[in-house]
Parts: C-alpha cells; sequence; structure tokens
C-alpha cells in the first residue's frame, strides 16, 4: 500500500494543475464586489501634453531708450486697445521738441523775410534797377529758406513722436502674458518690455517627434481635452508645423487651433491632444474581473435576481490602465465581479458589496 501512495499524490498534483478554473467550496454565501459593464471610450493614436496660448502674441517695447516711471498693468490685466502700460521719463524727449520748435519758428521767420525780398526785388528788376542775376541770387535764398523750413517742421514733429513714444500703449485688445521690467529701470528702444495675448482665436502648442509627423498631418481627428475638465472634448485643427526642429529638444513645435472654445478654456491652461481615429464607443471592465480557463479570457457574470454567478468566455480588446475593453461576450448592464473572482464556483451564490452594487 506505502508504494502506491507517491503515484496517487502525483496523480492528483497533476490533475490540480491541468486546470486554472478557480475552485470554491459550494453552499456559502461569499461577499464579492462586482461593477456593471459600461460604455467606454476607445482611443486609437498617439497624446500630446500641451498649454493653450493665443494664436497672436505680441512682444511689446518701447520705442525710445529712458528711465521707467509708472508700470500701469499686471500680468493677467486685461486691456483694451490704446491703454497705457508703462511711461518712460520724458523730460528729454519735452525739451528736444521745444528746441525743434524755436528753430522751426526762426527758421519761418527768416524764409518769410526771404519772401518779402524777393518780392521787393522782383519789382527793382521790372524797372531795371538790378540785374536777373541778382534776382535770381535772392530767388534762390527764398527757396532755401523755405525747404529750411520744411526740413525744421519734419524733424519738429519727429521730435514731438518721441515724446509720445514715452508711453508704451496696447495695439489691440488682450491680456497681458508677461512683464520683464519694473519702475526705475533704464530700458533700451525696442527691448520688449511684456508680452500681449490679443484676445479671440486659441490653440494648443504640442511638440512632436520626427516619427510622428506623417501622422499628425494625416490625422482627421484631432480631439482636445483639458486637464481642468478632463470630460469635456474640443474639436481640433493644424494650423501650424515648424518646418524645423528644436536643436535641445528635437521635437517640432506645432499648434492645433481650437475650433469652438467656450469659457471653460483659458490661456495657460494645460491641455492634450489626441491624434488618431476617431473615437470607438465600447464596453469595459476592471482587469481584476478576468480570470482565465484554459488560456481563454472569463468573467463571472451576476444574475441579479438569484445573486448566482456564471463564467462567461470574453474577447478581450485593448487595455487602457485598469480598464480593460471588452470587445464581445458581454452586454452593457451586466454585473460582473471585480474582487474575489478565484475564489468562486459556478452558481455560487454571492452577496455584492461595495458602492452601487444592486
Amino acid at each position: 500500500m506505502n508504494a502506491f501512495l507517491p503515484l496517487a499524490l502525483l496523480v492528483l498534483l497533476l490533475a490540480a494543475c491541468g486546470r486554472d478554473t478557480p475552485h470554491a467550496p459550494p453552499g456559502d454565501v461569499r461577499p464579492v464586489r462586482a461593477e456593471q459593464a459600461g460604455a467606454s471610450t476607445a482611443r486609437s493614436g498617439t497624446r500630446y501634453a500641451g498649454e493653450v496660448r493665443a494664436r497672436y502674441e505680441t512682444d511689446l517695447a518701447f520705442r525710445v531708450a529712458g528711465r521707467v516711471t509708472t508700470r500701469k498693468v499686471d500680468v493677467g490685466t486685461r486691456v483694451r486697445a490704446g491703454q497705457v502700460i508703462a511711461t518712460l521719463d520724458s523730460e528729454d524727449y519735452a525739451l528736444a521738441a521745444r528746441a525743434a520748435r524755436a528753430q522751426l519758428a526762426a527758421a519761418d521767420a527768416e524764409a518769410r523775410l526771404a519772401r518779402q525780398d524777393l518780392q521787393r526785388f522782383t519789382e527793382l528788376r521790372a524797372r531795371n534797377f538790378i540785374s536777373q542775376a541778382e534776382l535770381d541770387r535772392r530767388r534762390a535764398t527764398a527757396e532755401a529758406a523755405e525747404a529750411q523750413v520744411r526740413q525744421l517742421r519734419a524733424d519738429a514733429a519727429r521730435q514731438g513722436n518721441q515724446q509720445d513714444y514715452t508711453r508704451l500703449t496696447a495695439p489691440h485688445a488682450g491680456v497681458v502674458t508677461a512683464i520683464s521690467f519694473e519702475a526705475g529701470q533704464v530700458v533700451a528702444a525696442g527691448q520688449p518690455v511684456a508680452k500681449l495675448a490679443r484676445t479671440g482665436e486659441l490653440e494648443v502648442r504640442i511638440d512632436v517627434p520626427e516619427n510622428a509627423l506623417d501622422a499628425l498631418r494625416a490625422a482627421r481627428n484631432l480631439s482636445i481635452r483639458l486637464w481642468s475638465a478632463p470630460d469635456r472634448d474640443y474639436a481640433g485643427r493644424l494650423r501650424e508645423l515648424s518646418p524645423v526642429a528644436d536643436a535641445a529638444s528635437r521635437t517640432y513645435s506645432a499648434r492645433i487651433s481650437l475650433l469652438h472654445p467656450d469659457a471653460a478654456v483659458k490661456l495657460g491652461m494645460t491641455a492634450t491632444v489626441d491624434v488618431g481615429s476617431a473615437a470607438a464607443p465600447s464596453l469595459s471592465v476592471a482587469q481584476t474581473a478576468l480570470f482565465r480557463v484554459d488560456g481563454k479570457p472569463q468573467v463571472w457574470v451576476v444574475d441579479p435576481q438569484t445573486r448566482k454567478v456564471a463564467a462567461r468566455s470574453v474577447q478581450i480588446g485593448e487595455l487602457d490602465g485598469d480598464r480593460a475593453a471588452i470587445v464581445s461576450g458581454l452586454a452593457a448592464g451586466e454585473w460582473v465581479v471585480t474582487a474575489g473572482v478565484h475564489k468562486l464556483a459556478p452558481g455560487q451564490q454571492v452577496r455584492l458589496v461595495g458602492p452601487g452594487s444592486p
């Protein structure tokens, strides 16, 4: 009898290893967690993270150099067209403008005297009291005086413009998105001191690797989601793709226009852009609900009337995080065990626990 014990034990072990069907003692009511098979959105393609930006962004700078006396805006300030953003010390420019106007007045007086002289010498020439050469010299003097007036008038206007340029104004309505100066700072002409984003068109800037450029160009569906509103989709369209890769990241900058943004979309928000085929609805369950019998995926389906479970074969689609798409084998609304699947047996009665249990 002892000789047959090792052989019998080996047979039992092989029988136990031949199947991976869960076993549980029949008759007892086992508490399990369950969920209803629900519709999910299966997406194919690639997802890129980006930032919501205005289509038109303007670097603002003074057209003249000087010391900043006032700063009238902060980051996030909404401004209208023509609103003053900052001012420079204008004393030197005011002095230059007054000097130019004084020179213009002196030249205007000289030109007036030259015109009067020309009129008198013209009368003298008519009486043959002076030569034609003398009259020509007087005419040239009057014309030179007029030209000097025109030159100084233009210079006075330029000096007046220089004085006006000490006031930095918004070229259009928008939102101040960056400021790089403070009152008392000396700035150079053309030095960017602020950035203004024009209100209106919004877009998402993303970085795309070189092996995904063709897919982005050919994509018919670009879906945009905000991190602040992940349950809302916005349609997008490729507006611009840089022809040159960034030297540091070796990626290509792309701008995706938001076709129908609403009030929830704000500048600077983080967004994701899905590049791929259209969203396809499908059923999904938690991956913990799956087990295998003879290598085939199955789930425990709970009868809501009898609270008994039955194993059912399913076909699995794509995996997304802790979820698994179900291609076939389940219907929407059916209850599936998600915890304790390896302790159940066919026909066993269960008690559903957890939120949402019937």
